[in-house]
């Protein structure tokens, strides 16, 4: 008869290291994650005209305008612009923080297929 509660074959013991790992990833994770909210990526689109630069927590930290960009006749292409350089900034900055997490999980990424 099988003991309550308990696996054959030392499975607490592999249980003990598992906890361990998971400790360990859970560390790294967050230091990494520490890490990737202190950078800064930057994106331009027209040509240079509107460049801005979003943090690693997800906020917007500069927005810079060249002068030729700002014209009242066409404010439409300028919302344009920024807008187009804040996505690009957020998908570095999300392509980074992708690959850096994928590192330490070994690509599992927590999302499971069920």
């Amino acid at each position: 008869m099988a003991k309550r509660g308990g696996f054959p074959g030392g499975m607490p013991g592999n249980m003990n290291n598992l906890m361990k790992q998971a400790q360990k990833m859970q560390r790294q994770m967050e230091e990494t994650t520490r890490e990737l909210e202190t950078k800064e990526y930057s994106a331009s689109s027209g040509g240079g005209a509107v460049t801005v630069t979003v943090s690693g927590k997800k906020e917007v930290t500069a927005v810079k305008i060249a002068p030729e960009a700002v014209d009242p006749d066409d404010v439409e292409m300028l919302e344009d612009m920024i807008m187009a350089a804040v996505n690009e900034a957020f998908r570095q900055m999300e392509e980074e923080s992708s690959s850096a997490m994928a590192k330490l999980t070994g690509g599992l990424g927590g999302g499971f297929p069920f």
